[in-house]
């Protein structure tokens, strides 16, 4: 790459041109090269610096993410010689020259063990051209080059333990790069500088033919091209002026402008060490590592992250985020920093409480960066994108923790409440303004419901707080169930929705266990079999049976009233209602009638997963879409039919698309008031398509499935009262911490339930009346049982319930107890 920044000799900018600049990046417009190159005589710190950290804070509010990683030194041979470095050594008689695959998995274990996402690879570059030593040994390995050996070892360390590999081999040839593409989530090489004065005699880099400014930068311009998410950087303090350091941050700017590649651009200081030739060099003071990362901020923009390493800071790291920082780069729990030895890593707890006095919240991500996830089909390898998306969350963040909805596992990954930061930061405050409106019974806006969903750390409690102080408000310290039998009739189902692992058929992806299809007889004895324990309700859905027209959801429907006419008929999700209406020639208030006519009680808002079809077009692409459910939906209210609501969630979908799901919900509910209730179902992926395919996230995670419940009752407010936990999918315990983020249902007792369990939920298919009440018993909650319609079951009713349990108690002992035991623990 041919390098074309300079500027000739000219007057110092004038403090108009400056403020002209700044005013321009405060309105997303990045300088010109011309006004960057200014930037270079500024020294005015404090404009800059307030400049950059409101261009941070207006994108990324205030998270400031890190990455737990664990440090892999390949190898320590280097054929460079660069005068401030410790990690190149000369071979050694008594010690390998590289890590033995035995020595990379250990380390990559204690990573693991440790919980670390990221296993960052560094090595010398391409030491066989240096040293016969080097040579041998990668013979020995099975590899002309260090490079093969790297790309088996990173796809040794993915494939046995999951962590993504960041790979920082020195300069690349595009085909290099992609080879190592395949076994790696992101890669890196610092550029340094772009002065190639430091590179002749008596400079830091004079004989290290790889920090040649011209090989880097081919080298960061080849990672754009293969579509490799990219890391790079300046060092300063290495003798290179202000000038020099602003040319650098634009030759790599120009390269993002073309390819969109670098997720990150580290500010990294000069630190002198012993036993170099630089040991005596002055570092750079501690303002003038400030004014570089404020002038990286104002040429990048909010785009790419800007980052320093914490544990190289010459001062107090609130004053780096004061200065525009939005990432601290990896921190290891498990290993030194293999560069920079004389450096301890900071405690992550001290790494938290510092970046808490910034008015932040530390937040964990993984090797890629979350606006890089957000586009992982352009930016990853199929295999290394299957990783990647089980490690994260729906920002693109780090999992806290394995909880996964419809896993055994107890809840973990919520911090308790505890109060890191009293800083009302400009983010904090807007959050504040948003609980407000939403507390108030104002409509909230789709960026307003984003930024509830958003909240993390401290500022999550304060959502969950405000959400189940309006419950108490709404519905008081009740908590409302129903005694209700599922009864899915059929698993064959000719839809392909790919986070469905309950149909079976011709058409289905997913064929384990064995098809269905009940008849009427049997539903009918299902439901006879309900009422005589206590149920109020029998609960009908079941897959799109290829021969199934209206005529049989009626004819199921005729069967169930008449074999117990006084249960209540919560039937047909919107999906089965349309395809009903199509089969007989109907109009769907047409086919509604007629259903309700029958018998039909109520609708399961089920088959909505989420009412957004940017994400119905990857997860059910011939399903109804947004339009025709919110029509079934309309229409059904209009001819005097309740329904509830759902929201799958977890999968590929994210906090703009469930905010417009809420809004369109409140918005029908607002016209028609028909819904009685919103349960969100956090998606169980173990056993489904999409999942094992790896084009989904391991399901929601703890965090969001409380937020989704929270947020819902605040957006929702005041149009619709009721928020339901999902036992089958939150398990007792997470189900009790949704009760204490604004719920006040948990659902039914079920009795069968199959959908949830062929995904491979393992809360069991059925929690009696006991165990509910349990659970609320547990948090000083009333429990009360209900009807469909919220209103109280008869009396008679939560007799026979609780006689049927008392008669099937031995059965249901150990889980009740289970049950109550679990419910007392906190996150």
């Amino acid at each position: 790459m041919t390098l074309s920044l300079s500027r000739q000799s000219s007057p110092p900018a004038t403090p108009s041109a400056l403020a002209a600049c700044t005013a321009g990046v405060m309105e997303g417009k990045l300088p010109s090269d011309a006004q960057a190159l200014e930037l270079a005589d500024c020294e005015d710190l404090a404009l800059l610096t307030n400049t950059a950290a409101a261009v941070r804070d207006n994108a990324r509010g205030d998270t400031i993410s890190y990455s737990r990683k664990v440090f892999i030194p390949l190898t320590k041979l280097c054929r460079d010689s660069c005068h401030y470095c410790t990690f190149a050594q000369p071979p050694q008689r008594a010690s390998n020259a590289y890590l033995t695959p035995d020595e990379v998995l250990a380390i990559a274990r204690a990573g693991l063990a440790a919980e670390c996402k990221e296993a960052l690879f560094t090595l010398g570059d391409k030491p066989e051209l240096r040293y016969h030593t080097a040579r041998e040994e990668l013979a020995r390995l099975g590899h002309r080059t260090t490079l093969a050996y790297l790309a088996e070892m990173a796809g040794l360390v993915l494939a046995e333990t999951g962590l993504l590999p960041h790979l920082n081999p020195g300069v690349m040839s595009l085909e290099d790069i992609e080879r190592l593409r395949p076994v790696s989530a992101s890669m890196g090489i610092m550029l340094e500088s772009v002065a190639n004065r430091l590179c002749m005699r008596g400079g830091p880099h004079f004989g290290s033919p790889d920090k040649l400014p011209a090989a880097r930068l081919d080298t960061i311009e080849a990672a754009g091209r293969a579509n490799v998410s990219f890391t790079s950087g300046i060092l300063i303090g290495i003798g290179e002026t202000r000038l020099e350091r602003v040319q650098s941050l634009l030759a790599l700017r120009n390269l993002h402008d073309r390819y969109g590649h670098l997720q990150e651009i580290i500010v990294q200081n000069f630190r002198a060490k012993r036993d170099t030739r630089m040991a005596n060099a002055t570092e750079p003071p501690f303002e003038d590592h400030l004014w570089t990362v404020a002038v990286a901020r104002i040429i990048f923009g909010a785009e790419v992250s800007i980052q320093v390493p914490p544990n190289l800071s010459a001062g107090a790291l609130s004053r780096l985020i004061d200065a525009g920082i939005d990432d601290w780069g990896g921190v290891s729990p498990v290993t030194i920093d293999h560069v920079n030895p004389e450096a301890r890593w900071p405690h992550l707890a001290s790494l938290e409480e510092e970046t808490a006095a910034a008015g932040k919240v530390l937040v964990e991500r993984t090797a890629v960066h979350p606006h890089h996830i957000v586009r992982a089909n352009n930016w990853l390898d199929p295999e290394v994108r299957r990783h990647v998306l089980r490690a994260t969350d729906s920002e693109g963040y780090g999992r806290s923790s394995d909880w996964t909805p419809g896993a055994a596992a107890t809840p973990a990954g919520l911090e308790s409440r505890r109060s890191l930061s009293h800083r009302l930061t400009p983010a904090r405050k807007e959050l504040n303004e948003v609980i407000a409106r939403a507390s108030d019974g104002q409509p909230l806006d789709e960026l307003q419901v984003v930024r509830l969903f958003r909240a993390r750390g401290d500022d999550y409690w304060r959502v969950c707080e405000a959400a189940n102080g309006l419950r108490r408000q709404v519905t008081g310290d009740t908590v409302s169930y129903v005694v209700n039998r599922n009864i899915n009739y059929t698993n064959i189902c000719y839809f392909r929705c790919q986070f469905c692992a309950f149909s079976k058929g011709k058409l289905s992806e997913n064929l384990r266990g064995r098809a269905y299809d009940l008849d009427v007889d049997e539903i009918a004895r299902r439901s006879r079999e309900a009422w005589a324990r206590g149920a109020t309700e029998v609960c009908l859905q079941g897959g799109i049976h290829p021969s199934y027209t209206g005529e049989r959801y009626l004819e199921v429907l005729a069967a169930v009233k008449h074999a117990v006419p006084a249960i209540h008929v919560h039937a047909f999700s919107p999906l089965e209602i349309w395809q009903g209406a199509a089969t007989l020639g109907l109009s769907l208030r047409q086919f509604l009638i007629r259903l309700k006519d029958t018998g039909l009680g109520s609708v399961p808002g089920t088959a909505a997963e989420v009412l957004d079809d940017q994400v119905r077009r990857i997860i059910c692409p011939d399903k109804v879409d947004t339009r025709e459910w919110l029509e079934v939906m309309r229409t059904a209210h209009e001819v005097g039919l309740k329904a509830t609501v759902t929201i799958m969630f977890g999968h590929v979908d994210g906090p703009g698309h469930w905010a417009r799901h809420l809004l369109r919900v409140r918005a029908l509910q607002t016209r028609t008031g028909g819904f009685t209730e919103f349960v969100p179902l956090p998606f169980v992926p173990m056993q489904t398509p999409i999942y094992l395919k790896g084009r989904a996230r391991n399901g929601a995670t703890l965090r969001e499935s409380v937020l989704m419940h929270a947020v819902a009752r605040l957006a929702l407010h005041p149009v619709l009262p009721n928020v339901q936990a999902s036992w089958i999918k939150m398990g007792r315990e997470g189900a009790r911490l949704c009760l204490e983020a604004g719920a006040n249902d948990l659902g039914g007792t079920l009795m069968d339930e199959s959908i949830s369990r062929a995904a491979g939920a393992l809360h069991g298919q059925e929690m009696t009346p006991a165990e509910l009440e349990a659970i609320a018993e547990s948090i000083g909650r009333q429990p009360r049982q209900r009807t469909t319609l919220y209103a109280d079951a008869p009396v008679e009713r939560i007799r026979a319930a609780h006689a049927d349990y008392e008669r099937r108690r031995p059965a249901h002992r150990s889980t009740a107890q289970f049950g109550v035991v679990a419910c007392r623990q906190r996150p």
